[in-house]
Order: structure tokens, then C-alpha cells, then sequence
């Protein structure tokens, strides 16, 4: 396997250009350095042999932690609307969202 070669100062300026970035000496310089070291990193993940590793979406088991949608007793309609500040044709009332007084 070959060693990737070093992300040079012009490719980074490049790519800045393309993106329509205006960046000063020496934020070049900084972010030459931090690309190249996150493309590095990218380069030994790549070079990981995964023969036999099963493909994951998640890093760790993911589980549903609600419980089983059962049936359940449910209260009074008429019980629970005589609690309501206002009811409209047996339905809660809300003012509107656009701002109606209450």
C-alpha cells in the first residue's frame, strides 16, 4: 500500500476558492494542517482490514426502550371536556394561532 501523499497550502486554496472562501495566510496554514490530519485519520480507517466485519449502522445494539403499544381504558369524553375552559362542538376549544383573544 502506498502512503498518501501530504495535502499541500495551494490545494487547500484551491478547494477555499471553489467554495467561495476567503481565507487569510494564516488561516491556510491552520487549516492545511487540520485537513490533512482529518484526511490521514481517513486514510488508516480506510486502511482497516474489515474482511468478515458485519456492516453496522449504529456503533452499539440501538433498542426500543417504549413499551408495547397496548390498549388501554381511556377516560370519560364528557368527563374531560367539563373540565375544559372552553368546548366547541364536543371538542377542546384553543384560541387560533394567529392571536384571537381568549
Amino acid at each position: 500500500m502506498t502512503t498518501p501523499k501530504r495535502l499541500t497550502r495551494a490545494e487547500v486554496a484551491h478547494v477555499a476558492g471553489l467554495a467561495r472562501l476567503e481565507l487569510t495566510e494564516d488561516e491556510l496554514d491552520l487549516f492545511t494542517e487540520q485537513l490533512a490530519t482529518v484526511l490521514d485519520h481517513a486514510a488508516d480507517v480506510a486502511s482497516l482490514d474489515l474482511e468478515g466485519v458485519p456492516l453496522t449502522a449504529h456503533a452499539m445494539s440501538v433498542t426500543n426502550v417504549l413499551r408495547p403499544d397496548e390498549p388501554r381504558p381511556v377516560l370519560d369524553r364528557d368527563e374531560v371536556l367539563s373540565q375544559a375552559p372552553a368546548v366547541e362542538d364536543h371538542r377542546f376549544r384553543v384560541p387560533s394561532i394567529l392571536g384571537e383573544a381568549p
